[in-house]
Order: C-alpha cells, then sequence, then structure tokens
C-alpha cells in the first residue's frame, strides 16, 4: 500500500474520530457545518500529502509542493468563508473553525508517513 493510500486512511480515521467527539456538543447546523468540512479538508490535504510524498528527496519540488499544498489550504478557507459570508449560513462559524481545525490535525499527522523507511539509509 502506497503512503499516500495510507496517509489518506489515517486521515479519514482522524475526520471521522473528531467529527464524532465533536458531534454531542453541536446543534444540527453546526453538525451540517462540521460535516461538510471534513468532506471539504479530506481530499484536499490527501492531494497535498501525495503531492509532498512524490517529491520526496528532490529538494526543490518539495519545497514547491509544500509552499503549493499551504497556498492550496489558505485558498480552500478563503474560498469557503467568501461563500459562506455570502450565502449567510447558519453553520458559518462552525464550518470555517472546523476546517482549519480539520486542516492544522492532518497537517501534524503528516510527519508521521516521512519517517525513514528501512530499505533507504538513514
Amino acid at each position: 500500500m502506497s503512503v499516500s493510500l495510507r496517509y489518506g486512511a489515517a486521515a479519514a480515521a482522524v475526520v471521522a474520530l473528531l467529527t464524532l467527539v465533536m458531534w454531542p456538543f453541536l446543534g444540527p447546523p453546526a453538525r451540517r457545518g462540521v460535516l461538510v468540512a471534513g468532506s471539504v479538508a479530506l481530499p484536499v490535504q490527501v492531494i497535498a500529502f501525495s503531492l509532498l510524498a512524490r517529491y520526496r528527496g528532490q529538494a526543490n519540488g518539495f519545497i514547491a509542493a509544500w509552499a503549493g499544498g499551504m497556498a492550496i489550504r489558505a485558498l480552500v478557507i478563503g474560498g469557503v468563508a467568501l461563500f459562506l459570508i455570502r450565502s449567510g449560513g447558519e453553520s458559518a462559524v462552525s464550518m470555517l473553525l472546523a476546517l482549519a481545525g480539520f486542516f492544522f490535525v492532518l497537517l501534524l499527522l503528516e510527519p508521521v508517513y516521512f519517517r525513514h523507511r528501512p530499505t533507504e539509509p538513514a
């Protein structure tokens, strides 16, 4: 199984676990916001991680993928915020907080999948 698939599975589990932990404390509009935030954050994060994994070991490519991934995450948060401001959705605050929170937690998960491989020299 590729590192991107393993990361994707772990990221999906983390998003599901965090959603379940928050669920009892949220009202129906906030629950929808958290579900949408997870649905947006997960594919963006997995794609960004896949680009990082692809350029692992290539300094310029890795830095470009990292910077591009950070820019895409920022644009996604900005785009969602703009959409929510214009639509006046009830779940705006919970969605934006959950989206930023999911991105942050999933970013913290990335280094686990960049450890040295057993076949690589240390």
